[in-house]
């Protein structure tokens, strides 16, 4: 008797109870000894030694500073890569022009370029060694070892991360409810305002979740642009080092759970944020019809 004529379908490999709990048990072991094991170990050693000395390494005035710096780096860098993102989809996916690959490809640079590597080629472009280092210093303009150079490498290290959440989304929705509301007399920014931002907003949150969790964690690029300054030019990642060089593994250990506490609360924005429709790459139902009724 055939297997159209039992209704049953052919085994197959993945429902062998073996192999299923083989493979749980494989994902489990990684990440309870690679995820969890250190995460849990951040939480131990920052209370170590007390609630008193955990509040006194985080009011430490260097440690205060590094947490200025990293919060103002980040207040500056992720809006404009949201800006930056959103422009960068909207012409990729809403225009056709000459080098819409070559621009998603450059777009796409900072994910296979190392950020020490980004940092050095700072310092060549804006260092006094550099290509515009002696200009700027003629002007008493400061880029590196300071504010303004820790923003670009922050920039440069997140800058496709709005981009590449929004590019597919943007590309599964296509032009029609754009091109509906131009054809109803709306403005390019009306149709961004009134169809498109509707449609993009939790993916581009998002982006921004994931942007900014990526600025407060950065390191590489930033340890070559700041010079690591202790008091001036220390992010909190670069504060936490220098902790732990001055054998005060506690005090780095509580700085740390600044940047765990961080990391569960992206995680807990990005869960709500799927939850909202982030990253769904459904194209929408909206008719020409509604799109009138948003532009009216």
């Amino acid at each position: 008797m055939s297997q159209a004529t039992t209704g049953r379908r052919p085994p197959r490999v993945g429902d062998a109870p073996l192999f299923k709990y083989a493979l749980i048990g494989v994902v489990l072991f990684f990440v309870l000894f690679v995820v969890v094991a250190p995460m849990a170990v951040i939480g131990i050693e920052a209370f170590s030694k007390g609630v008193p000395f955990f509040l006194e390494t985080i009011a430490a005035p260097d440690t205060r500073h590094a947490i200025w710096l990293t919060v103002m780096t980040a207040l500056i860098a992720v809006p404009i890569n949201t800006i930056f993102g959103v422009a960068a989809a909207w012409a990729i996916t809403k225009h056709d022009f000459r080098g819409k690959r070559l621009l998603t490809i450059l777009i796409e640079i900072p994910f296979s370029v190392s950020p020490v590597v980004a940092g050095v080629a700072y310092l060549f472009v804006y260092g006094l060694q550099g290509i515009f280092g002696p200009t700027l210093d003629s002007a008493g303009l400061k880029i590196l070892f300071a504010l303004p150079g820790i923003v670009l490498a922050s920039m440069f290290v997140t800058a496709p991360f709005v981009a590449r959440e929004l590019i597919p989304l943007m590309q599964a929705q296509g032009r029609d409810l754009e091109e509906a509301a131009t054809s109803l007399g709306a403005s390019g920014l009306r149709t961004f305002w009134s169809v498109t931002l509707p449609n993009i907003k939790w993916a581009m949150l998002y982006g921004v979740v994931l942007c900014n969790a990526r600025v407060m964690g950065e390191f590489g690029a930033v340890s070559i642009v700041s010079g690591n300054i202790r008091g001036q030019t220390n992010t909190l990642p670069l504060h936490i080092e220098l902790l732990y060089q001055d054998y005060n593994a506690v005090g780095a250990f509580a700085a740390a759970s600044m940047l765990a506490a961080l990391a569960l609360v992206t995680l807990v924005a990005k869960v709500l944020l799927e939850r909202q429709g982030a990253g769904r790459r459904n194209r929408p139902t909206t008719l020409a019809g509604n799109t009138s009724e948003k532009i009216s």
